[in-house]
């Protein structure tokens, strides 16, 4: 009903424009001083003129256009339906009069049509394009008035244009940009939609505070992840809420619009630029075979699912003991990838003749064992549950490789493995030891890959404090000099992906994690993220390691080396010396005492893992 009342408001208005139009040419062709026969001639024929224009206009889309957003496309779309709508008023009065009852004395001066097609575009055009203005402007200054939210964006390049071109256009937005900031000096003192450009980066804080900004908005997705960390870093001293778009390989077909705009993120500060990947390589393990991934609820375990997912698998089999988690990412998946052969299916690790029995049904290809208690605080107060889950859960799927002839398996692992001070760590190094073990006698291609902290993932500190924040605080860090390696979910999975197709068997590789992050840092960049103010709206509280915590990782051992390969961010450990007796033996003595205490247990876990060393 809406649509249907302004197409008739706008058809009113043309109604009388074009009459205008004809009158204006009379005056301007006659010089203020109209024939009288002229007039006779428009009192018989305006009906007529009127018609065929609003009809043609009509016809050819005029009434359909959203007016509030015309641009240069909508000048061109006036200019062509005017001339068409002119012409065919030309066309019956000259051409074929008999069409439309009109006897030749009724035909006007040929100047008269072309300043009647001149008039028409302007005023046409002029009152469609007034609308765009006043909506622009006088509604945009209302809006100025009435909202909060004045933002800086950064970027003047075609991203900011659009996000400023919406910010402006949306009845809806409460968001309003008041000055823009970009680098490039030629576009300093320019407007972009009536917006300033004030400054370059260095100016940020200047122009906050003078500006009275609100939010800030960085538009600029082309940017590298240095960049990005660069400017990122500025506007945390204004302890502003920060939004940006995401980078243009997040973007779907590269489309920017402001639907896609989204807070700044930790890992926005801690992520690195994409990783390069060789698709031929994992598309040649992965393509057409049936590939399981054990804790595929996970949060590891769900990203590569989804990522295989891309790969074109015959089959992929999504395997937790979760199953709230594993409801989610199937339908998930059943959402994006409506082709994928898919098979959901809950289960323990730690259950053998249930994991036989699947096995034997789907006949798995490649494995990706992901599923494992991770939690290091828990772990250490239930070690026995760590040993069961994570060693001879590890130790079932890989005998089950073995037997059923599975090509490759895949292990992940941790940092904390390396040289481990607590339970979680001691039992996923034990779980490198098996594969080393194994892969020495087997067909299969046993590996494991092991990586740090991965951001957001579950269990992880960031999810902890982001709920703290939202608490009120206060954060809680246990010591003020801890650090840890950060990865992204994304990024870990695709290293996991890459280093599964460059295997051979029996490697641990180990991921790149670039520099370390101080925990304290991390918190207080999450609070300034958060547009809150360290010590007045938030405080950070030191708690004190945890049983089995370090100070710091070590991803590499110093006893094992390190090899380069082909992928600049995945490296190789030198294999230990270890053999499947002396793993099995080792196997049969932690089933003997999986009874006991836990003092007893991990003292005895300490005999079968040489680097362990608790409450260092």
């Amino acid at each position: 009903m809406k649509q249907k009342q302004r197409m008739l408001t706008l058809m009113f208005i043309d109604i009388i424009v074009v009459n205008i139009s004809i009158l204006f040419s009379f005056l301007i062709r006659f010089e203020g001083k109209i024939p009288t026969d002229c007039l006779e001639i428009y009192y018989n024929t305006f009906w007529i003129i009127t018609g065929i224009k609003i009809v043609l206009f009509y016809l050819l889309g005029m009434y359909r256009q959203l007016w509030r957003y015309a641009s240069m496309n909508e000048l061109v779309f006036v200019i062509v339906v005017v001339t068409a709508a002119n012409a065919g008023v030309a066309l019956c009065f000259y051409v074929a009069p008999s069409l439309v009852f009109l006897a030749e004395r009724n035909v006007l001066p040929r100047s008269i049509y072309v300043l009647t097609w001149l008039l028409d575009i302007l005023f046409i055009g002029g009152i469609r394009f007034a609308y765009r203005v006043y909506r622009q402007f006088i509604l945009h200054d209302s809006r100025h008035r009435k909202f909060k939210k004045r933002a800086l964006i950064i970027g003047a390049g075609d991203a900011g244009n659009i996000v400023i071109k919406e910010l402006l256009s949306h009845e809806n937005s409460n968001t309003v940009p008041v000055a823009v900031i970009d680098d490039d000096l030629m576009k300093q003192g320019r407007k972009i939609l009536g917006v300033p450009v004030v400054g370059t980066r260095a100016n940020i804080v200047e122009k906050v505070k003078e500006k009275k900004i609100d939010e800030i908005i960085i538009a600029i997705p082309s940017m590298t992840y240095r960049e990005r960390r660069e400017i990122i870093n500025i506007c945390k001293d204004t302890n502003l809420p920060m939004k940006m778009l995401p980078g243009v390989y997040e973007l779907i077909e590269g489309k920017v619009g402001i639907s896609h705009i989204r807070p700044v993120r930790i890992e926005d500060l801690l992520g690195r630029d994409p990783v390069s990947l060789d698709i031929e390589t994992i598309g040649g393990y992965l393509k057409d075979k049936v590939v399981m991934v054990t804790g595929g609820g996970g949060s590891i375990g769900s990203e590569l699912c989804r990522q295989i997912a891309h790969h074109q698998p015959k089959l992929l089999l999504i395997l937790d003991i979760y199953e709230n988690n594993a409801y989610d990412i199937q339908n998930e998946l059943k959402s994006k990838f409506p082709t994928l052969p898919l098979k959901v299916l809950i289960a323990s690790v730690r259950e053998r003749e249930r994991m036989s029995e699947i096995f034997a049904t789907y006949g798995p290809e490649v494995v990706f064992h992901a599923a494992a208690h991770k939690h290091v605080p828990l772990m250490e107060d239930s070690p026995t549950e760590a040993i069961k889950n994570n060693i001879f859960g590890t130790w079932n799927i890989i005998e089950l490789c073995d037997q059923f002839g599975v090509k490759k398996m895949v292990q992940i692992s941790t940092d904390k493995a390396v040289n481990p001070t607590n339970v979680m760590g001691a039992t996923k190094r034990f779980c490198e030891m098996l594969i080393q073990a194994y892969d020495k006698e087997s067909n299969t291609e046993f590996v494991a890959v092991r990586f740090g902290n991965v951001l957001g993932s579950n269990g992880s500190v960031i999810p902890l404090f982001k709920k703290q924040i939202l608490n009120g605080g206060p954060v809680t860090v246990t010591h003020p000099e801890i650090i840890r390696y950060f990865m992204t979910i994304s990024e870990a999975v695709q290293l996991v992906l890459q280093a599964g197709g460059m295997a051979k068997g029996g490697e641990i590789f180990v991921l790149d994690m670039g520099e370390p992050v101080k925990i304290d840092k991390l918190a207080k960049d999450l609070i300034r993220l958060s547009g809150l103010e360290l010590n007045k709206d938030i405080e950070i509280k030191y708690t004190g390691l945890r049983p089995g915590e370090k100070l710091y990782e070590e991803l590499l051992m110093e006893e094992e080396g390190l090899t380069s390969t082909k992928h600049q961010k995945i490296y190789v450990a030198k294999p230990m010396d270890i053999s499947k007796e002396e793993v099995t033996k080792k196997l049969k003595h932690l089933q003997e005492i999986l009874h006991k205490n836990n003092e007893y247990v991990i003292q005895e876990l300490k005999e079968v893992v040489p680097t362990y060393r608790n409450g260092i």
